[in-house]
C-alpha cells in the first residue's frame, strides 16, 4: 500500500509539473502570437508560435521526467502506462492507480493554467488541443496513433531496455517529444497523450465532437509500440550489432512477461 501511494503522489504531482510547465508555456506563445493578430486565434499557427510549444513540451518533459524517474519512472502519460503494463512492467494494479493518477494531475495542470495565467482575446482557451480546419478526424486519430507509438517506443527502448546510457533516457524522451510537437502541433495539437486533452477539456468543460480522437490514438499508438518491441525481443535484436553499448556491467535486459502473446 505504501509503494502504490508513494507511485500515486509521485504521478500526480509529476504529471501536474509537466504539464502545468508546458501547457502554460504554450498559452503564453499563443498569447503572444493573437497579441498581434486581428483575428485572434482563427489565423494558423506560425513557425515561431510552434518551435516555442514544442520546446516547452519537450523541455518540461525532459527535466520533469528526470525528476521523478526514480521515483515513478516519470511515465506522465496513460498510453506509456497500458504500454508498460502489457508487457508486464506493471502489475494491473499498480497500472491502474497510475492511469488515474496521471489524468487527475493532467486536470491539476490545466486548472492551474486557467487559473493564473490570463485568458488570451475574447476568453478563448488557447490550452485545448484541436485539429486544424485543413485536418479530419480520421486523419487526426492516424497521425496521433504514429506519433504516440513513436513516443512509447522511445521510453520502451531508451528507458525500459537498461543500457550504459539509461540515466540519459529522459533526454532522448524529451526530444522526441519535442520532434513530435513540430511535427504534429499545426494539425492535431499533439496530445499524445489522453491527460494532456482531457485535463484542459475537464477545466474548460469544452469537449469537441472528435475528442475520442485523443484516447482512441494516443492508447492504440501504444500498443502498437508494444508489437514493435516485442517483434524486435523476439528477433533478439541485441545481437544484430555486437557490444553496441560496450557495457559488460549491466547485466541482461529488463525481463519481459509476453503478455500480449495471449490476445493474439
Amino acid at each position: 500500500i505504501k509503494n502504490h501511494s508513494t507511485a500515486v503522489i509521485g504521478e500526480v504531482l509529476g504529471t501536474t509539473m509537466f504539464l502545468f510547465l508546458a501547457e502554460g508555456a504554450a498559452k503564453t506563445a499563443n498569447l503572444s502570437r493573437t497579441a498581434s493578430q486581428s483575428n485572434a486565434v482563427s489565423a494558423p499557427l506560425d513557425s515561431q508560435t510552434i518551435m516555442m510549444i514544442a520546446t516547452s513540451f519537450g523541455l518540461s518533459l525532459l527535466v520533469t521526467a528526470w525528476m521523478f524517474y526514480r521515483i515513478t519512472g516519470g511515465l506522465f502519460n496513460p498510453a506509456i502506462t497500458v504500454a508498460l503494463w502489457l508487457i508486464g512492467v506493471l502489475t494491473t494494479s499498480r497500472a491502474i492507480f497510475l492511469f488515474v493518477a496521471q489524468l487527475i494531475g493532467g486536470i491539476i495542470a490545466s486548472a492551474l493554467v486557467l487559473a493564473l495565467i490570463p485568458s488570451g482575446a475574447k476568453g478563448v482557451d488557447v490550452v485545448n488541443t484541436t485539429i486544424s480546419g485543413q485536418t479530419s478526424p480520421t486523419q487526426a486519430v492516424i497521425l496521433e496513433f504514429l506519433g504516440t507509438s513513436v513516443l512509447v517506443f522511445s521510453v520502451l527502448m531508451l528507458a525500459v531496455e537498461k543500457h550504459r546510457a539509461t540515466y540519459l533516457a529522459p533526454v532522448g524522451i524529451g526530444l522526441t517529444l519535442f520532434s513530435l510537437q513540430l511535427l504534429l502541433t499545426a494539425w492535431t495539437g499533439c496530445s499524445v497523450n489522453p491527460s494532456r486533452s482531457l485535463g484542459p477539456a475537464a477545466i474548460s468543460g469544452h469537449f469537441v465532437s472528435y475528442f475520442w480522437v485523443y484516447w482512441v490514438g494516443p492508447l492504440c499508438g501504444g500498443m502498437l509500440s508494444v508489437v514493435y518491441f516485442l517483434l524486435l525481443k523476439a528477433l533478439n535484436y541485441n545481437s544484430t550489432v555486437l557490444d553496441q553499448d560496450s557495457d559488460h556491467e549491466v547485466k541482461g535486459l529488463h525481463p519481459v512477461h509476453m503478455r500480449i502473446y495471449k490476445f493474439l
